[in-house]
């Protein structure tokens, strides 16, 4: 589970994350919407643990993150948007590196490399080295490292961002699978539809605030908009300054 309690953020007396809250729960998939710049990095850096809240609280499991970080990353696999590979590793190594940094076994990790190369369809990539992969190939490598711990919550920012069909239905794939599992999935996507298709609720961000929450059905309700992107421009406008 992660929850976010009441979390402020102010750079040089801007104001970019403002009182925010929202949970996650186990077994369902929440989306985490908002344009550019409306506080959503900021707000997931601070779920990292990359920042520390000016007010409020941020829980992994019910562990602090500002109090105990190193514990609470352990309970969460991250994907970025940003997708730093190291060149001269192959697919494999890369599991392999970020098993050893979450303090797995070799033995451990080998299995769990194995389950992944197959699970995510990584067979033809997994022993070569990853200068010149595909931004697909790139993206399962990342999958991969987020997920060769088996944590309980997963954080994906734009996993289908620039991919082709077959990958996108295959990031799409395990995240239903996660969500069967019981584990706790914070999705971010600029997708309406994919949205849509995954989310079972949706945390809708705008400058700096939650200006929405709920299922789909709920949001367009809110909105009084038929589709999920009309409802979502609509929400997001109304606290924009003209």
């Amino acid at each position: 589970m992660i929850e976010v309690k009441q979390v402020s953020k102010q750079f040089g007396g801007v104001s970019a994350v403002k009182d925010v809250s929202f949970l996650a729960p186990a077994g369902q998939v929440t989306g985490l919407l908002g344009p550019n710049g409306a506080g959503k990095s900021t707000t997931l850096r601070m779920l990292y643990g990359l920042l520390v809240p000016d007010t409020g609280q941020v829980f992994i499991d019910e562990i602090n993150v500002a109090e105990n970080t190193r514990l609470a990353q352990s309970r969460l696999g991250v994907m970025t948007d940003n997708h730093g590979l190291y060149a001269r590793l192959t697919a494999r190594e890369h599991i392999h590196y970020f098993g050893r940094l979450h303090g797995m076994e070799s033995e451990q990790v080998e299995a769990r490399a194995s389950e992944l190369i197959t699970l995510l369809g990584m067979g033809p990539i997994a022993d070569r080295r990853t200068h010149g992969f595909s931004q697909g190939e790139r993206t399962k490598v990342c999958m991969a490292q987020c997920l060769v711990h088996s944590p309980g919550n997963v954080v994906l920012d734009e996993p289908t961002n620039g991919l082709d069909v077959m990958t996108t239905r295959i990031v799409r794939e395990v995240v239903q699978e996660l969500r069967v599992m019981g584990i706790t999935v914070l999705f971010s996507s600029h997708l309406m539809h994919e949205v849509a298709r995954l989310c079972d609720n949706i945390v809708i961000v705008s400058m700096g605030e939650v200006v929405a929450e709920g299922t789909t059905e709920m949001i367009k309700l809110l909105a009084q908009e038929d589709d999920l992107e009309d409802a979502f421009v609509k929400l997001v406008e109304q606290v924009i300054p003209l």
